[in-house]
């Protein structure tokens, strides 16, 4: 067995546990600190929309070894700065080039056709041209937005039913978590938002889900029955549910974010496929804050709102009881067990009437206390 496998193995037996419960504070404390740092991007820097949000044009140069370096010249020679965005694109003619250019600067398409195909040394039909309003950009995020908020409701309902409504409560906290860090790096790293990006912010909704519904099913599982003991509280059984599923949910996302990371990092980065980036990254980033939400976020909250119950603050007093009298007696180098009640039993005596003895009493110890009659 791998060490990984062997660790894996001891935090389901309960031989190994972290306490992720325990440690709500410093979970909430570090969310705290990223949600704020998310807050203040959006609301100083704003998200950097592309050009379905902005409107404007897009130039599609055809011609075969026209490079990205090169076009982006050109692009910045017609704009007189450097805010045209120039990727690469596959199409029905092979490889393309795209240059971007917002409608905030104000250039005719023509004009801009002109200018890059005498740039490039190109003849007009080898740039094509599509222009793009600034109202198509806003339809995308209205139906976005409608869509998110049909989802939340829907998943609300789902998971009340099939859990309970504090449960549902902290998996839609962990969701929305990690909906602001991901919309949060975008504003404070500046990637440009486009018709991709938003699909990647949907896409996340369901994997950031199914790591805390996972979660979840452990936790309700090993919660059923939990008021009939008094050894553990509910805290205690939520951290060893999740140290139990702990390995499968980080050999999740690991599995997820690997071909996430492979189509950032090579289809992106080293190939160049610009459309790629747009959703990868932000599956790579959501996916990133989904693992440590379910861990460190929707349990921690949901033991906080159970604890709250009646049942469960009894069952913290038993098991609070319960621990004192654990630790007197292990002082008294005894065990609780020490201190219950000997069973007792009727012995016919050879004489007179029957009369009770105990059990633990041995025949020499009868006959020194009282002969033999």
């Amino acid at each position: 067995m791998s060490r990984f496998g062997n660790i894996g193995h001891r935090l389901y037996t309960g031989e190994v546990s972290f306490d992720f419960v325990g440690r709500r504070r410093l979970w909430t404390i570090i969310s705290g600190v990223i949600l704020v740092a998310a807050i203040l991007g959006l609301s100083v820097r704003g998200l950097n929309l592309g050009i379905e949000f902005k409107g404007g044009q897009i130039y599609t140069v055809t011609k075969p070894g026209v490079t990205v370096a090169q076009a982006q010249k050109a692009a910045n020679d017609l704009t007189h700065d450097s805010s045209a965005l120039v990727q690469t694109a596959n199409g029905a003619k092979g490889e393309q080039i795209l240059i971007q250019i917002s409608s905030a600067e104000k250039i005719d398409p023509t004009t801009g056709q002109n200018t890059l195909s005498q740039s490039l040394g190109l003849s007009q039909n080898q740039i094509s041209t599509q222009s793009l309003s600034a109202s198509w950009g806003h339809d995308i995020s209205q139906k976005a937005l409608e869509g998110l908020v049909v989802f939340m409701v829907l998943v609300t309902l789902y998971l009340a039913f099939a859990f309970e409504w504090r449960l549902a409560l902290g998996a839609l906290v962990a969701l929305l978590h990690d909906l602001v860090i991901t919309v949060g790096v975008y504003a404070l790293v500046g990637f440009e938002v486009t018709s991709g990006t938003v699909i990647g912010f949907l896409t996340i909704l369901g994997y950031s889900l199914y790591d805390t519904v996972v979660v979840f099913d452990g936790l309700k599982s090993a919660t059923n029955k939990l008021t009939k003991q008094n050894k553990l509280t509910y805290s205690d059984a939520a951290n060893a549910s999740l140290n139990s599923t702990l390995v499968r949910s980080i050999n999740t996302s690991v599995l997820a974010l690997l071909p996430v990371a492979a189509l950032l990092f090579i289809g992106g980065g080293l190939l160049g496929a610009g459309v790629l980036n747009d959703i990868s990254l932000a599956l790579f980033v959501g996916l990133t804050a989904g693992a440590y939400s379910s861990i460190c976020v929707a349990t921690p909250m949901v033991a906080w709102l159970q604890e709250k119950r009646p049942e469960y603050i009894e069952l913290a007093r038993k098991v609070k009881q319960r621990r004192a009298a654990e630790a007197k007696a292990a002082a008294e180098g005894r065990t609780l067990e020490d201190d219950a009640p000997q069973a007792e039993v009727t012995v016919p005596a050879p004489t007179g009437g029957p009369r009770n003895q105990p059990v633990n009493r041995t025949r020499s110890e009868r006959r020194s206390s009282g002969g033999r009659r």
